[in-house]
């Protein structure tokens, strides 16, 4: 991996050098066109030029110097995946990336990014810090990584599908009407949509473009009387066409986005006008207005779906994008005058589910946690059975009858397999919701730690084992974590994994104001770990999509700045997890989904309304790792109350030694 990261700088830099104007600095961001965490194979540029594979991170090459920025989720992984040709700049401790280049490069540096890839706040931002040097952001105009990347991997090619309404519980034309009002609302024309998950919830479409994510690599654009769709046609077939048309959107090609946006905000009279007035023809598909369903139609109140405002395309029109997550290259098609920033109105929107969905998400986390209780009630077996384990249950080792052959030994990635199989078995699955964190002993303290079979390492009995994981369902997303030892914990790893399982409850159990933040909740969970000076370098809890990506916003639950922005409100969707992680050693962290929903407080001071939380995950405790000792009786109470309730949901879906696994798993505590 060295050498070819070392290879990679070598062809780089000679094109840094040729480049009009020279550049003396190269940004490579994670991100791909659409400001995605998680992206496509082929748009891992920073990973292929640096080795590190983590989700989150920045690379900047220079010529002579090579520097990695990522979070303390990462600290420890990119240490271990780092050549040392590169630097690792560790995100909260090290100066900035704008900072370290206004004082390491010369005045009038030049440095070079690729538009497309970085979001409209980031590249003010830069250049904002640059000025004060003189130096420049050059905004390029091909990819220098893509110049030089072999064999680089081909976008994937997957169909587009329709979401149907029994999942999505609003239809998409009443999405759009909603997003015509808020256009009215801020005075503007249009709406650019250049998040993925966006989109697909806009028009309730799903595909297969990035792995995890049942996303499109798509844009879309709403105005006050047209909606346009910008896809590789290759991936519409006849039916969701047909299924667009109905619902008023028409279907472009992917690139042509770029010049409709130009167009929009023009003088002249705007393209996507002229289009929105043929209304026949998309695709290469003639769409019979005759077939249309009944269900598509025009929904009542909504007339054609359309509000009808004061401003044309080519009349002072005014465009709405996101600064936070619409590409720079797309903002720079518009005049300064002729630009609204703002953050988008769908992202707020789409956070907040529809009763519908947060029906499918609750069923969905059910049969999750009957796959996730199969999965441990077979793991048990098998490392008392392969390894001599004490077992789940059990801190008295037992006898090891005979030893294990090649086939037969356990691996971080072979359970990891063995888990998704128990996943597929259920109704609705359509894959994973992010890759598998199954991690023994100190890889545990990597916080996403990704297995590999040349690499991972074997299952140990004596070993904290941590399982992060999720699942798609076409009516919902899942994401849940449980540590877990099948042998004999020391009195450390119990105190630890207590602690954080306080936090966890103490989470779970809020009662908070309407208005407030995940920035004011996030303590909470970290108080009884400060309490012993301990303490974890993630956020808490983030929001998740309804088959959709497992990360999700406006809101989350964290000690950073950006999670002071959005209020938690009724609806949303928020995981809870806190850990604890010794590098070298083990992690702990455990995880459930939340619904937030108002609270029944015997006062309501201030008459803002209260609220609180309701899990959905269903998944046992290790009550092995609980010191009982350290717990109130108000938690161990609410264990009891978790797992008798867990027991009562999942039960209907398992038989025979599940079933008793699971009936011992959540028996109350020992008084």
């Amino acid at each position: 991996m060295a050498s070819s990261q070392v290879n990679v700088l070598e062809l780089l830099r000679p094109l840094m050098e040729s480049h009009s104007p020279p550049l003396h600095a190269l940004v490579v961001p994670s991100e791909d066109y659409h400001q995605s965490e998680y992206v496509a194979d082929a748009d891992k540029r920073r990973e292929f030029v640096s080795g590190f594979s983590g989700s989150a991170g920045i690379a900047l090459i220079t010529a002579k110097e090579a520097l990695l920025w990522t979070d303390g989720r990462y600290f420890l992984q990119a240490t271990q995946q780092l050549s040392h040709q590169w630097k690792l700049m560790r995100i909260g401790e090290d100066p900035s990336l704008e900072n370290w280049i206004a004082d390491n490069l010369h005045k009038d540096a030049n440095v070079g990014v690729d538009p497309c890839c970085i979001s409209i706040d980031t590249a003010h931002r830069w250049e904002q810090a640059f000025s004060k040097n003189g130096q420049k952001l050059v905004a390029l105009k091909e990819n220098l990584v893509d110049k030089v990347w072999e064999n680089r991997p081909a976008h994937v090619v997957a169909p587009v599908c329709i979401q149907p309404l029994e999942f999505a519980g609003r239809p998409a034309k009443e999405k759009i009407h909603d997003l015509r009002g808020k256009l009215v609302q801020e005075k503007a024309y249009a709406f650019v949509v250049t998040t993925l998950d966006e989109v697909a919830w806009l028009y309730n479409l799903r595909g297969g473009d990035v792995l995890y994510n049942p996303v499109v690599h798509s844009y879309a654009i709403v105005t006050r009387d047209s909606a346009f769709y910008y896809v590789n046609k290759a991936k519409v077939d006849l039916k969701v066409e047909q299924y667009l048309f109905e619902n008023g959107v028409e279907v472009r090609d992917y690139e042509a986005v770029f010049e409709d946006v130009e167009a929009l905000a023009s003088d002249e009279p705007s393209a996507l006008k002229k289009s929105a007035e043929k209304n026949g023809h998309t695709n290469g598909h003639e769409i019979d207005e005759e077939t249309a369903s009944s269900e598509s139609k025009p929904t009542e109140g909504l007339e054609d779906c359309s509000v009808r405002g004061p401003l044309h395309a080519g009349e002072g029109v005014f465009v709405w994008v996101d600064p936070g997550t619409c590409s720079y290259s797309v903002y720079s098609r518009v005049p300064l005058n002729r630009v609204i920033l703002q953050q988008s109105p769908l992202s707020l929107a789409k956070a907040l589910k529809h009763p519908v969905e947060l029906e499918g998400m609750r069923n969905a986390h059910i049969r999750d946690g009957a796959a996730v209780v199969s999965y441990l009630c077979w793991l048990d077996a098998q490392m008392q059975d392969l390894y001599g384990a004490a077992g789940y249950f059990s801190e008295v080792k037992g006898s090891l009858k005979r030893k294990r052959s090649e086939e037969e030994k356990l691996t971080e990635v072979t359970v990891a397999d063995k888990l998704e199989s128990f996943r597929a078995k259920q109704e609705h699955f359509k894959g994973l919701s992010f890759e598998t964190i199954s991690s023994v002993g100190g890889n545990a303290a990597i916080i996403h730690y990704a297995a590999k079979k040349e690499t991972c390492a074997e299952m140990q009995p004596d070993s904290m084992y941590l399982c992060d994981s999720g699942g798609q369902y076409l009516d919902g997303t899942t994401d849940v974590t449980r540590t877990m030892h099948f042998g004999k914990p020391t009195s450390h790893e119990k105190t630890c994994a207590t602690l954080v399982l306080k936090g966890h409850i103490a989470l779970d159990m809020a009662v908070f104001p309407s208005g407030t933040t995940g920035h004011a909740l996030d303590i909470l969970a970290r108080v009884p770990l400060w309490k012993d000076g301990l303490d974890y370098r993630h956020g808490t809890g983030h929001g998740v999509g309804c088959y959709l990506n497992v990360h999700e916003g406006p809101h989350l639950i964290s000690f950073r700045p950006q999670a002071r922005n959005v209020a938690l409100q009724a609806n949303m969707t928020v995981t809870d997890e806190p850990g604890y992680y010794e590098d070298g050693n083990f992690g702990v962290r455990i995880e459930n989904v939340l619904i937030v929903k108002e609270a029944q407080a015997k006062h309501n001071f201030g008459d803002k309304g209260y609220l609180a939380f309701e899990h959905i995950t269903w998944v046992p405790y290790q009550t092995k790792l609980m010191d009982l000792s350290s717990m109130s009786e108000v938690e161990k109470d609410w264990v009891d109350d978790y797992h008798k309730v867990c027991r009562e949901k999942v039960s209907p879906l398992l038989s025979g030694l599940e079933l008793e696994w699971l009936q011992k798993a959540t028996e109350p505590l020992p008084r």
